[in-house]
């Protein structure tokens, strides 16, 4: 028999219990033994709960029990998550994690600490929640050599961006509605300013590179300035908006953003819509390939780390290999980026604009008040400078073919 501990026993945490003891059967034949959460950590206590006789309050307790050869950290955050993860596999015993804080904080360290203690740091959980990526990444897209990675990788400002494009709402309002629905948490700005996302490609980055991508290196930019009339515009010209978190391997370096884009209907992540997440890949020989599905939520993450859990099953005193070092990769700034943008300016600056953007499309969505077009293709350090001299603009969204 395999005893697990569980740290955490909030949504995931109790998911993960959940996940267990709900497929034991089925998760028993695929780890080839029989698994058993012994240990629950939190602070709290859980008074009627199925599995009260298993919560402690001391870290101690299980790391001293030899008995224990997988953890599943829950707790999200950095501490006490990294010292517990760390001291876990100093003591060889393995490590599976939904935290995709600390995953991009200290993921080439823990890496390192699992492989030298002949055990497994796993973190399929970290990025797509439920979504199969950590492992194709390591495992299925072996033969390629990866250059491009593009997602929507963030649930709530996915459903926020499917609402004000299906209803015509404003931002404050439809984030207002993801907060009532439990969506959105109260202060949802890792969210809707792109920081949650970001993290998340920083970890599929290194992992493309096998080396150490700094998320807080990658430019950001969130949600909160889109509005329904951007929407409108879109829908003239048959696109929509969505938060994309991506990465690329170029001839002039690697560039890594996460930000708003307009995308065409033709795209395969435009119809990626609600709460749901995927991942878009590009591949030298296999071309492109995308992994969907739900990207948050209790159950899907936990099935996640319990598949991580099963893996460590599976290879008791061995380590899964897993290509992330500590060497820092370089990334490019952005401003060398080509790329064509749509623009909202004023009416009255329209003379000024098309002087300045001697090549463009105009696009009109019955908003007499304003002069909006899409750009010919040009660098951001290019673009930012004849918006500059324009005198700025009401809003630009950068477009994504």
């Amino acid at each position: 028999m395999i005893q697990i501990a569980v740290l955490g026993y909030g949504t995931v945490g109790s998911g993960v219990v959940e996940v267990i003891e709900a497929n034991k059967a089925d998760i028993n034949k695929k780890a080839g033994e029989e698994l058993n959460v012994k240990y629950i950590l939190d602070l709290r206590d859980f008074p009627g709960d199925p599995y009260e006789d298993k919560v402690v309050h001391d870290y101690n307790m299980i790391l001293n029990d030899p008995e224990v050869s997988i953890i599943c950290e829950t707790m999200g955050g950095n501490e006490p998550a990294y010292t517990f993860s760390k001291n876990a596999l100093l003591a060889g015993k393995s490590v599976c994690t939904s935290n995709k804080e600390l995953v991009a904080n200290h993921g080439p360290e823990l890496i390192r600490l699992a492989r030298e203690n002949h055990c497994n740091y796993l973190f399929e959980a970290s990025v797509g929640g439920g979504i199969p990526i950590i492992r194709p990444l390591n495992y299925s897209l072996t033969a390629e050599k990866l250059d491009a990675i593009t997602g929507i990788l963030n649930g709530t400002t996915n459903y926020i961006l499917t609402k004000m494009d299906e209803n015509g709402a404003d931002f404050a309002d439809v984030l207002k509605e993801a907060q009532e629905k439990g969506y959105a948490e109260k202060n949802p700005e890792a969210d809707v300013e792109g920081y949650d996302a970001c993290r998340k490609i920083a970890i599929l980055s290194s992992l493309m590179k096998g080396k150490n991508v700094n998320y807080e290196e990658i430019y950001t930019e969130g949600i909160t300035k889109i509005t329904a009339e951007d929407f409108t515009y879109a829908k003239k010209i048959n696109r929509s908006v969505k938060l994309l978190a991506m990465s690329k391997d170029a001839e002039d370096g690697f560039f890594a953003m996460v930000a708003p884009f307009m995308i065409s209907r033709d795209h395969p992540l435009h119809s990626v819509s609600d709460v749901f997440n995927a991942v878009y890949v590009h591949g030298n020989m296999l071309g492109d390939s995308m992994y969907y599905g739900r990207g948050a939520g209790k159950l899907p993450t936990a099935s996640a780390v319990v598949s991580d859990v099963v893996d460590c099953a599976r290879h008791p005193g061995k380590t899964i290999m897993c290509f992330w070092d500590d060497e820092k990769v370089a990334l490019t700034d952005i401003a060398d980026l080509k790329r064509r943008f749509f623009v909202r300016m004023s009416a009255a600056q329209k003379e000024q604009a098309v002087s300045a953007f001697d090549t463009y499309e105009e696009v009109d969505a019955g908003i007499s008040s304003e002069f909006a077009f899409i750009t010919g293709v040009m660098s951001e350090k290019e673009f930012d400078e004849k918006v500059a001299a324009v005198g700025g603009a009401i809003n630009r969204i950068r477009l994504e073919d």
